[in-house]
């Protein structure tokens, strides 16, 4: 069994994935990236995840034990399902529950600026440049890029 992370961003206008080596190894062993093409609806979204992860899975020759996912939007704890996502589309739908019944792994969703900030005070220049930082504060600007 390998120790790899799974990874995806799911945006507006692009869906990327990553495979990492290991959770102190940053070292990517795979990365795609496909459109979103929101337009063409929830379903649609569903299945360009999976598309992404059979790329992934193709590239690096293993299949994921659990998926992590950053999105605009949150989950909201009372029914399960996403909210204020900038893709429309998305709102109101099951989609953690979706993906994970559709990978039949375990799938699990946050959003994707605390995903940043996440990142940035663990793994990004906080350790390094400001080890004793009590609060670290994220902004993201999204482009559309």
């Amino acid at each position: 069994m390998n120790n790899y992370i799974w990874g995806i961003d799911l945006g507006g206008t692009k869906i990327e994935g990553v495979i990492l080596e290991s959770r102190h190894s940053l070292k990517v062993i795979a990365r795609k990236r496909i459109p979103t093409e929101a337009e063409k609806g929830y379903e649609h979204i569903l299945q360009q995840i999976c598309q992404l992860l059979e790329m992934l899975k193709a590239e690096a020759k293993v299949a994921p034990q659990a998926i992590g996912m950053g999105t605009p939007g949150s989950i909201d704890p009372y029914t399960n399902n996403l909210k204020n996502s900038n893709t429309t589309c998305l709102n109101g739908k099951p989609l953690q529950q979706d993906i994970a019944q559709l990978l039949g792994i375990p799938v699990f969703i946050a959003n994707d600026a605390n995903c940043f900030a996440v990142a940035e005070a663990n793994l990004g220049a906080v350790p390094t440049s400001f080890p004793n930082a009590k609060v670290v504060f994220g902004v993201i600007m999204g482009t559309g890029v």
